[in-house]
């Protein structure tokens, strides 16, 4: 086996493992604990890894979060999928909040029937606008420029008057650490919107499951159903499990506890 593919392998483990030991590398990959150490100098010289007393572990990787223009244009497919199955969830004359994600967006575009829609964000209302049957009310507040939503005193004290059916949020990362997000005044919004809602419903792409971001804004047993694209791990389906939170799969259209 040549180095490269070994400090692949390395990589990989590390992805999965979230920590490699000098020891383990002799022992998956058959080298000498010198050999071990090169790879492990080599990696850290790539920036790939933040080397430890005997091992090593991969750096932070937070998540850039592009404007919201920027990810208006890569709405992907998954991101599809997932909003128009929990579209199906919506029944006539129900009272739903929508968040600012765009996965939660995609959602938008799958919705047509009578129901009124609490929003705070600017484009969702957009899409809504050029249905014939819902009815639209918009939050108002602050305006955040670069990602086009509506904040502060004012979303939550409003917010503080509804009492709706189900709310459907977006989510940078869930995981053992709960629902996160990047920006502190979002998550404050979304957290309000969570308590005045009878059904809590998050929509997470399986990039997101796992991860945890800067500010956590709500905790697993919070939450009613999750949807997602893919199936999750075990591990993670056993974490819902012991928070009394279903799983819908899009692909498979699968539900579980």
């Amino acid at each position: 086996m040549s180095q490269e593919e070994r400090l692949l392998l390395i990589l990989q483990y590390l992805t999965d493992h979230n920590r490699i030991t000098v020891e383990d590398i002799c022992t998956y990959y058959d080298v000498s604990r010198d050999t071990a150490r090169r790879d492990l100098v080599k990696l850290e010289e790539q920036q790939k890894i933040i080397r430890t007393r005997g091992g090593a572990i991969l750096p932070s990787n937070h998540k850039r979060v592009h404007n919201y223009h920027h990810r208006l244009q890569y709405v992907s497919e998954e991101k599809k999928k997932i909003g128009k199955l929990a579209a199906t969830l919506i029944q006539d004359n129900d009272h739903i909040i929508l968040d600012t994600s765009t996965t939660v967006q995609a959602m938008g575009e799958y919705i047509d029937l009578e129901c009124t829609v609490i929003t705070n964000s600017i484009h969702v209302a957009e899409i809504l606008s050029d249905k014939t049957n819902p009815n639209i009310h918009l939050l108002g507040g602050i305006l955040h420029k670069e990602h086009r939503y509506l904040y502060g005193h004012s979303v939550l004290e409003k917010l503080d008057y509804f009492t709706v059916d189900k709310v459907f949020i977006g989510i940078v990362g869930i995981s053992e650490n709960g629902l996160t997000i990047v920006d502190e005044e979002d998550g404050a919004v979304k957290r309000k919107m969570m308590q005045r809602a009878k059904q809590v419903i998050v929509l997470a792409d399986h990039s997101k499951i796992g991860i945890t971001e800067f500010f956590q804004f709500a905790k697993l047993e919070e939450i009613d159903l999750v949807i997602t694209d893919e199936e999750p791990n075990q591990a993670f389906i056993q974490l819902l499990t012991e928070n009394n939170v279903e799983l819908l799969v899009a692909n498979s259209n699968k539900v579980g506890q």
